[in-house]
């Protein structure tokens, strides 16, 4: 073989080994522009960003473009489950999260838009059979606004009042939601804190339990705060924000209607309930 053959043969070769090389590193991928989204965001990179939440069952409001405090809270709930900082802004390191776990039909999103329809973005779903946000969002995040025909102005003056004055909550439910907090948490994390008040408000939404807060914390060996007394102890400031982080979207727990310590329980029932997680000294379970 000649030696200008041997250098063509090598030349190949070295172009097949990088070529080889470069397919086992998949590229980044694209998704959304370069700006931090934060809340009061409208635009493209806004629906992207519900659009992603929704895939992942985060956002169950409408795909409207603007950051309410519905996609707020289903962002925190995002950066908590995937172990991001929680600060609800959608930075670099989320939004390549976001991109990495989810799909985003962006053809099929916008032209529902276009058309003025009422639609979904699931994942697993086919979009034939995508359905109808409910109003006022809910599920995990909480949606920005529900229903059809509200403008972005109007959908934000709805949900700083929902912020400031939790739709279904009285200031007496929130005072003794406080009090559970505290007698049941103190000294726990703040998503601790905020975990056990959701628990609570996942058990007045449950068909199982009561329908009221003061009915499912009182219900009869419910809660142990309630047995020693420490229900009636001054909850502090962190007891109440954890109260409204809760009201307002934020589920540490995952939809758990259990949780219990570990070093002092005593009951084998509680033991037997599906476990979610545990934090701080506290394990929640199904």
């Amino acid at each position: 073989m000649t030696y200008k053959k041997l250098s063509l043969l090598f030349i190949i070769i070295c172009f097949i080994s990088i070529g080889l090389q470069a397919s086992q590193f998949p590229k980044p991928v694209e998704a959304f522009s370069n700006q931090v989204i934060q809340h009061g965001a409208v635009g493209e990179d806004v629906i992207e960003l519900q659009a992603r939440l929704q895939y992942l069952g985060f956002y169950n409001g409408k795909i409207d473009g603007v950051f309410g405090w519905g996609t707020y809270w289903a962002l925190r709930n995002f950066q908590y489950e995937f172990g991001l900082d929680i600060d609800g802004l959608a930075g670099g390191k989320t939004k390549q999260k976001l991109a990495d776990a989810s799909n985003y039909d962006e053809q099929y999103v916008k032209n529902q838009i276009r058309k003025g329809n009422k639609f979904t973005h699931y994942g697993g779903v086919d979009n034939q059979k995508q359905t109808t946000p409910n109003d006022g969002g809910g599920g995990t995040g909480g949606g920005d606004a529900g229903g059809g025909g509200e403008t972005p102005a109007e959908t934000e003056e709805t949900n700083e009042t929902a912020v400031n004055v939790p739709q279904g909550y009285s200031q007496n439910d929130i005072q003794l939601m406080a009090n559970a907090v505290y007698g049941e948490a103190r000294g726990e994390p703040h998503e601790g804190k905020v975990a056990v008040a959701a628990v609570i408000l996942n058990r007045v939404e449950s068909p199982t339990f009561p329908n009221t807060v003061s009915g499912v914390i009182f219900e009869p060996r419910a809660f142990t705060a309630v047995a020693d007394g420490q229900i009636w102890l001054t909850p502090d400031d962190s007891a109440k924000e954890a109260v409204l982080d809760a009201i307002n979207g934020w589920d540490p727990s995952s939809n758990a209607q259990y949780y219990f310590n570990p070093d002092t329980a005593t009951s084998d029932w509680i033991w037997g309930r599906p476990q979610i997680k545990r934090i701080g000294k506290h394990i929640f379970c199904k």
